[in-house]
């Protein structure tokens, strides 16, 4: 029972981590109705920037906020710059658009910063075992940080007028145009807050699997399976999904199928949702008629 509520707390702390690219995920995806493949490559260069900063000599926390400046900013670049001249492309120049973006900003990290690994930091290093020895420090602060980030992110979308302003021009751009509120700019908001929490994922990560440029592949894959678990345009969805598929991908790895192929129980997910209920959990059923 004692290895059972580890296996459950270390679910939920990895949960948080993948519950955090989901969400990031569904942003882009409700702004854009596509999946942003390179999400994972751009948190991994945030996790860079962090890495770096750090190793120049700047606290930790400052490094952190830091790093969440710089990644907000680099979204919104990368909106205005590679996203916003094929908003109205075909879907598949849209997929050819996002793989290469995953292509470059994956390579030119590894071109700037070596391939490799390299230890990053963790705030919350302790020797002694909490909760019994059920959670690590570290696993117990990341959820912390996670769920922080993820209040935040509510409340924003929640009580600001900004927020309303982004929800509004998500669901309904044209409607939104036409009582003033500029869609373009909400929507790289959009990108900027997306790669903001990307970011505080990836260095919530790094501690635990270490920093190298292909860091988030599988981290990616996991937080794709929960958004869909949960709903690819409904964000609470997506983040319990992200929180479920943690404990899942736990529990089989250590009583089902092994760690070697935990890799497995995302892909199980993927496929079993698309073909049982492709709209997730809690997504919406969408009817068009012709």
């Amino acid at each position: 029972m004692d290895g059972l509520a580890h296996q459950i707390v270390a679910g939920i702390a990895t949960g948080g981590i993948y519950a955090s690219v989901a969400l990031a995920i569904v942003m882009i995806y409700q702004a854009t109705h596509h999946v942003n493949f390179a999400q994972g490559e751009m948190a991994t260069l945030s996790t860079f920037i962090a890495w770096s900063m750090i190793q120049a000599g700047m606290p930790y926390w400052v490094a952190f906020f830091g790093t969440i400046v710089v990644s907000f900013a680099i979204g919104v670049v990368v909106e205005r710059i590679l996203i916003r001249p094929v908003a109205n492309a075909p879907v598949l120049t849209m997929v050819g658009v996002f793989i290469g973006l995953l292509l470059i900003i994956g390579n030119a990290t590894g071109w700037i910063f070596g391939y490799t690994t390299k230890v990053f930091p963790s705030p919350f290093a302790s020797d002694r075992p909490l909760f019994g020895g059920l959670v690590s420090a570290h696993e117990l602060g990341s959820t912390l940080v996670t769920l922080a980030v993820l209040t935040l992110v509510w409340a924003f979308f929640r009580f600001t007028r900004l927020g309303l302003a982004m929800r509004a021009a998500a669901y309904n751009p044209r409607s939104a145009r036409l009582v003033g509120i500029r869609v373009g700019w909400m929507l790289a908001l959009g990108w900027g807050m997306a790669a903001a929490i990307g970011a505080v994922a990836g260095m919530m990560v790094a501690p635990v699997v270490f920093l190298d440029p292909t860091m988030m592949l599988g981290i990616l894959l996991y937080a794709f399976a929960g958004a869909l678990m949960g709903g690819i345009d409904n964000p609470a969805g997506a983040v319990l999904g992200g929180f479920s598929v943690g404990v899942l991908e736990n529990l089989a790895g250590a009583y089902v199928v092994g760690t070697e192929l935990k890799l497995t129980v995302a892909l199980a997910i993927i496929i079993g949702v698309l073909v049982v209920r492709p709209s997730g959990l809690f997504g919406r059923v969408v009817l068009s008629r012709v």
